[in-house]
């Protein structure tokens, strides 16, 4: 490797450079937030001084502590941490997003397909110029390291001093325990490394065995077969069976369905897609829809473009990969793939009640204008850049409008299946796991915590076709994605103990 440079340089000197470079290279966002929200006066310097002064303490003690103890290691540690740090400042600048354990989930969800979307020339700058150059000065830097005296006395005076800017802010405590949330999301790097360390105790605590429910009591003699699709970022705002101005709905407009008024229980695909297979809101790991009808017998297939799905215990699981090599007809690029040869595999079914779970990934940003075949790209022009927040915003809701119209088709696509199926009662839903940003007050696609989430990430449509005309869908002021659960349980005919008639959208 090229050494930049023969100076040696003591451990204390390089441990300032580092936390002096940490806090003006990373935190602008940090610091633009504590800005917008504190009073002026006195009061507000000492906010922001005093966060400065913990910073800049917090980080030479962290940093000193490496180089000394861990040596070459600890420059490798380092160095890593500055290219992350590069990164989550990119997608924290062009995104306006908050480094939470939700996103570090969508980070370590997101297939190399989807995280591509996300290049771009300034991707590439950020990590060049504020994490590749800083690292290689860090790895090639030669340092004294003094001795342990001199490790103590400074490690000693670092700690000292955070203590200090803990004590002058002691009456600010109210103000940081209310804005602590996102100003941790935008420190670096503790937000993504505490929030890696979260997202994946909650893996693991997800991924723990099954609570299984109550066997099914009954079922009705009846053939019975409903199509759930989860629509990934799809906002109802943007439908025109909710209003929208643009017609983006001009085939389920003409078709016999009814589009309930929903919200979502998360804004971030895993959360959402749990929402929609549980029975009701918990952290605890309960026997999913799928999993609970295949016990019970039913067949159950899930066919999928997305990810982010909870753990699944079925038989007929399949891939874009899997569906394109049994269907090599079918254009592997757009969710279309999911819906093919439908009406021919619920006929070929011997089974009295069937579950067909499509998980689509049509309006996943930031390059909406891949999602949707030519044909569809109505709407024009469109916006072709992943840096949404530099991007006009009526080309952005073009492409973000193509998707949705697409969407329309693919639903409809679906329903006209179902209407050639023969002798099965059919049932479609839609319902999406979250909505949509589209720089609504500078945001940008979702994962904002539901605490603070705008209307925009978790108002979603939920879209039903039943071909049962004597079967009255309930008059409901609003749904939510809990109702899907015992919604399909009632279609199907299926007592358990745990349906609850109120949660059903059928009356």
């Amino acid at each position: 490797m090229v050494k930049l440079s023969n100076r040696t340089l003591s451990v204390t000197a390089l441990s300032m450079v580092l936390s002096l470079y940490t806090l003006i290279a990373y935190h602008a966002p940090l610091f633009r937030v504590v800005i917008e929200n504190i009073e002026g006066g006195i009061n507000g310097v000492i906010i922001t001084a005093g966060l400065a002064v913990l910073m800049l303490a917090t980080n030479f003690l962290i940093a000193n502590m490496l180089l000394y103890l861990c040596r070459g290691v600890g420059k490798w540690i380092i160095a890593l941490s500055l290219v992350a740090d590069a990164i989550m400042l990119y997608f924290v600048n062009t995104y306006d997003v908050l480094v939470t354990d939700s996103m570090m989930g969508n980070v370590f969800n997101t297939r190399y397909s989807e995280a591509s979307g996300y290049f771009s020339l300034s991707a590439v700058l950020y990590v060049v110029l504020l994490g590749i150059l800083p690292a290689i000065y860090i790895v090639t830097r030669k340092i004294n390291y003094k001795t342990l005296k001199v490790f103590g006395k400074n490690s000693g005076i670092a700690f000292a001093v955070m203590l200090t800017a803990v004590a002058a802010n002691i009456n600010n405590f109210t103000w940081i325990d209310r804005h602590a949330t996102k100003l941790g999301s935008l420190l670096m790097p503790w937000s993504y490394t505490v929030n890696t360390i979260r997202y994946y105790n909650s893996v693991k605590e997800r991924n723990r065995k099954e609570i299984k429910l109550p066997d099914v009591v009954s079922q009705t003699d009846s053939k019975d077969v409903v199509v759930l699709i989860i629509g990934e970022s799809a906002r109802s705002e943007n439908f025109s069976l909710y209003g929208y101005h643009k017609q983006t709905n001009p085939l389920l407009e003409n078709d016999d369905v009814k589009a309930l008024k929903a919200t979502s229980a998360a804004t971030y695909t895993t959360a959402g897609v749990k929402a929609i297979l549980d029975y009701k809101p918990t952290d605890k790991l309960y026997e999913l829809l799928p999993n609970y009808l295949f016990r019970a017998g039913v067949d159950v297939t899930w066919r999928t473009s997305n990810w982010g799905e909870p753990p699944l215990h079925i038989e007929k699981y399949y891939k874009v990969a899997d569906l394109k090599a049994l269907y090599p007809d079918a254009d592997e690029r757009y969710d279309g793939i999911l819906t093919y040869s439908l009406a021919e595999q619920i006929e070929s079914s011997s089974a009295e009640k069937q579950l067909f779970v499509l998980h689509t990934s049509t309006s996943h940003g930031p390059t909406y204008y891949s999602k949707y075949p030519a044909q569809f790209e109505r709407f024009t022009p469109v916006c072709t850049t992943v840096e949404m927040a530099k991007a006009d915003r009526e080309e952005l809701l073009n492409a973000y409008d193509n998707t949705i119209l697409y969407t329309d088709y693919l639903i409809h696509s679906v329903i006209e299946e179902l209407k050639s199926v023969q002798n099965r009662r059919c049932c479609m839903i839609f319902v999406s796991d979250h909505g949509e940003s589209l720089g609504e007050n500078n945001l940008y696609m979702h994962g904002v915590p539901m605490a603070m989430a705008p209307k925009e990430q978790i108002e979603i449509p939920f879209i039903v076709w039943q071909s049962d005309n004597t079967l009255k869908i309930k008059d409901l002021d609003e749904v939510g994605q809990y109702h899907i659960f015992h919604s399909v349980l009632d279609f199907l005919g299926i007592d358990s103990p745990i349906k609850d008639e109120n949660m059903s959208i059928f009356e």
